[in-house]
């Protein structure tokens, strides 16, 4: 569909200190929302390009992205969307707030669920939970 938004993010996670998961959420103050890091494809760039682009843009951490996890498909501004993600690895890196995201969170996945501003983003949460973190799947990193 030629009107379609396209964009791409990821579940970005890390061990916490106790060996638990935690996953990152960025607030973006434009929308007051919580989400996975995301955003648009640029000219030319592949979905897996735009989520590494967006994680380091939105959260100041590179990624090792892993196996891809269900695409959204909803209506934004009146477009439809189609937002590809990935399960990613959180690299070296430092978070700095910015005008697009003001504040990061990582969080246990059970607080993940009750803080996502859209309902719908639990979908990626639960395929990252079934197949863990350590599925690389093909990536191609």
């Amino acid at each position: 569909m030629s009107g379609t938004v396209r964009a791409a993010g990821c579940v970005l996670w890390r061990r916490a200190p106790d060996g638990g998961l935690e996953i990152c959420l960025v607030h973006r103050p434009r929308y007051d929302d919580w989400s996975y890091p995301k955003g648009k494809l640029k000219r030319g760039e592949t979905p897996l390009e735009a989520a590494r682009r967006e994680v380091l843009e939105e959260t100041g951490h590179h990624c090792v992205p892993g196996a891809p996890l269900p695409t959204a498909l909803y209506t934004a501004n009146g477009r439809p969307k189609e937002v590809s993600y990935w399960a990613a690895e959180a690299a070296e890196g430092t978070f700095v707030p910015n005008d697009e995201v003001d504040r990061l969170a990582w969080l246990a996945p059970g607080t993940v669920r009750d803080r996502l501003s859209r309902p719908g983003d639990r979908v990626q949460l639960d395929a990252f939970l079934r197949i863990g973190p350590a599925d690389p799947g093909p990536s191609g990193y």
